[in-house]
């Protein structure tokens, strides 16, 4: 890929789609980090060949994507500074800044540039990511195909028609990877509850958790599939989960999904009242 990009922010998220984007062979002369902390920008210009800038003029602008990838409650400030120097360039703007509205981005930074709003998750860290991806109707089917291209370097990538929707993708993947480690560590207290040690406890949790995971994904069936087919009526897994089915899992699940999309519907709206 031989396209120029920015990143506005250095940090964490921007690093892992940098790493992506290197390993897929994109130039490094062709990727400009905008990061104020010198020390960081250094480390990541040492580390991926990237050039590092401390602010973002208008010759650092002049490019075919920015990346937004600072703090939401740092979003507005950010792009009311990026204003101004971006000029009459009309990239595609590809935000990252979880629960931001592109209503917002709008007024901040201007109305007439494409944008695609996404929602990754921690585990993008390590390009494991699951992405949720709205494109405006500016977004043309090339840039849709660019900034997919730039996010899957993450992980996987999925879009939505509709950017409410992404309040369902932040309560699926953007909050999902916390629910599963909870879940290990509720296992793995039983575990230990029940004898084993607390290393062995761990090992056996995370690699069993890791290999339903490959399972569920390599195998083709769906979970309910897999589910009945380690389950033997009157057996240790049919005993074990008629607890989870008396104790309503399948109903607290959802109750817990439906508070967290109402939570990033509200922290949007409060982004959103802070900045009027």
């Amino acid at each position: 890929m031989d396209t120029s990009i920015v990143f506005v922010g250095g940090g964490n998220m921007a690093t892992s789609l940098i790493s992506g984007l290197r390993q897929a062979d994109c130039p490094g002369e062709r990727i400009t980090v905008v990061e104020p902390d010198e020390a960081k920008g250094e480390q990541l210009a040492a580390k991926y060949g990237v050039h590092v800038v401390t602010a973002a003029t208008a010759d650092v602008l002049d490019a075919e994507v920015v990346v937004l990838a600072v703090k939401p409650q740092m979003l507005r400030d950010v792009c009311q500074g990026l204003a101004k120097p971006m000029g009459n360039n009309r990239p595609l703007v590809i935000s990252i800044a979880a629960g931001v509205p592109i209503a917002g981005l709008r007024e901040w930074l201007g109305a007439d540039h494409a944008y695609v709003r996404s929602m990754p998750n921690t585990p993008s860290l390590i390009g494991a990511g699951a992405t949720g991806l709205y494109a405006d109707e500016r977004v043309t089917a090339g840039q849709r195909e660019l900034a997919e291209t730039i996010l899957a370097t993450a992980g996987i990538v999925a879009w939505v028609d509709d950017e409410k929707q992404l309040d369902a993708v932040t309560a699926t993947s953007g909050s999902g990877p916390a629910y599963f480690f909870a879940f290990m560590e509720a296992m793995q207290a039983g575990a230990q509850e029940l004898g084993l040690d607390e290393s062995t406890a761990r090992e056996l949790v995370l690699h069993t958790a890791l290999g339903a995971a490959r399972m569920a994904i390599e195998s083709g069936d769906d979970p309910t599939t897999l589910r009945e087919k380690v389950t033997s009526p009157g057996g240790t897994t049919a005993a074990a989960l008629d607890e989870f089915s008396q104790g309503e899992l399948g109903a607290l699940v959802e109750r817990a999904m439906r508070s967290a999309a109402g939570r990033a519907d509200s922290l949007a709206r409060e982004l959103l009242d802070k900045s009027t």
